[in-house]
Parts: structure tokens; C-alpha cells; sequence
């Protein structure tokens, strides 16, 4: 029984330093680990733009007020599509809402509803030629962006400058605490853009009021794509 236990006793030792030593390893692979980021931008013309229309109807009888917007819809959905061009000038439909309007005393006293219009594209002038035109709506929102296409044509630019920046300062970084070389161990990559279409363009359109077939003064910024490049290297 004693020869027994000690022969227990002698494989939980063991098995007991076994784990010990391997618990250095696992300490050792996450030595001499840096997490660093760099980042690339690039600058672009904003070359998407979208024009919100919408109309507004007050009223006691919902029905009524649905018609006068179906049709304040239709008569400017009829103009647009004349002129219509997929990519150049695209035609959709925006919000349609109808509710209750209340007074002071909490109860209903008539109803209100709106309907919008969207007009996105390529081709600023066909755009705002058309907004102009169309008399049963009028401008409630102006947006420029970045098509898919130019889009991922700047990503690709900026996500190239700030892999190299990363690959730069890992080197950097590694021969500065005597290190010959790194290799990666995580690496995360994101994007984002900011921009703001010119104020001066859009108090313009407070002047628009009564010029009837007036293109909307509509001028594109620029907007700066930045891409991201962060993660872990092991210097070696």
C-alpha cells in the first residue's frame, strides 16, 4: 500500500511539472508582441448626388389628403422619368405618411401628411434641371456622396498607403529594440469618409422660392476616404 502511494505521489509530481513547463512557452509566444496602427487618406470629388423633393397637405379628411399627395407624386414622377437614366439620374420614391393632428387638449383636430420624391445620379446638371422642374414638389434635402464605384477606387488607393505606413513602422519599430526582422499576428483593416457640401450652396436655394423652372444651385465638395491598418506583430 505504501509502495503504491508513492508511485501516486510520483506521477501527480509529474504531471504537476509538466504543466508548469509549458506554461513559460505560452508566456514566451506573447513576448516581444507590439500593437500598432497607421492610416492613408485620399481626397476626392464627391461625385453622387442626391436631391430629396417632398410635399406637405393639411387637412380634415384622410382620404382626401391621400389623393392630393398620390397625385402631387405622380404628376412629378411622370416629369422625372421623361429624362431618366440609369446611373446618370435615378427616380425613386421616398416616405408616405399620413397621421392625426392634435391640439392642445390632446384630441385630434385634423390630419397631416407628406410624401417625398428622390433624385440620385451622376449628372449634377441633369439632376438639378430636373429638381426645377418640378412643380407639385418642392427641395427639402440636398446630399452629396461617393458612388460605388469611386468608392472602391479611392479605397483601394488609401488602404495601399496605409499598408505600406504599417509595414514602415513595424520595420521601424523592430530594428529600434534590436529585432532583424516582425511577422503579423493580427491585422484589422477599416474605412470611413467624411464631407460637407458647401453652406453657401444651400442658402442659395432660399432664393429659389417663385423662379419656376429654376435648376437647383447644387455644387459638389471633396471628401477624404481614410482606411485604417491596425493589429499585433512579433518581433523577431
Amino acid at each position: 500500500m505504501f509502495k503504491t502511494l508513492q508511485i501516486l505521489l510520483a506521477c501527480v509530481a509529474v504531471s504537476g511539472s509538466a504543466g508548469l513547463s509549458a506554461q513559460p512557452v505560452y508566456a514566451q509566444a506573447l513576448q516581444n508582441v507590439v500593437q500598432l496602427s497607421a492610416s492613408g487618406a485620399v481626397e476626392v470629388a464627391q461625385d453622387l448626388l442626391s436631391i430629396v423633393l417632398s410635399t406637405t397637405r393639411d387637412g380634415n379628411d384622410p382620404a382626401l389628403l391621400q389623393s392630393q399627395l398620390k397625385a402631387a407624386i405622380d404628376a412629378a414622377l411622370v416629369e422625372a422619368r421623361k429624362v431618366a437614366q440609369a446611373g446618370q439620374l435615378d427616380v425613386r420614391t421616398g416616405s408616405f405618411s399620413l397621421s392625426p393632428r392634435y391640439g392642445r387638449d390632446g384630441k385630434a383636430i385634423g390630419w397631416q401628411g407628406s410624401a417625398e420624391l428622390i433624385l440620385e445620379g451622376r449628372d449634377f446638371a441633369r439632376i438639378s434641371a430636373t429638381a426645377g422642374r418640378l412643380q407639385s414638389l418642392t427641395v427639402s434635402g440636398i446630399r452629396f456622396s461617393l458612388s460605388r464605384e469611386q468608392r472602391q477606387k479611392v479605397e483601394g488607393e488609401a488602404q495601399g498607403i496605409a499598408i505600406e505606413r504599417f509595414k514602415a513602422r513595424a520595420t521601424e519599430i523592430a530594428r529600434g529594440f534590436g529585432f532583424d526582422a516582425y511577422s503579423l499576428r493580427e491585422i484589422n483593416v477599416s474605412s470611413s469618409d467624411q464631407g460637407v457640401m458647401p453652406r453657401q450652396r444651400m442658402m442659395a436655394l432660399n432664393s429659389l422660392a417663385g423662379a419656376a423652372d429654376a435648376p437647383v444651385p447644387v455644387e459638389a465638395g471633396k471628401t477624404s476616404v481614410l482606411v485604417t491598418v491596425s493589429g499585433a506583430v512579433q518581433l523577431k
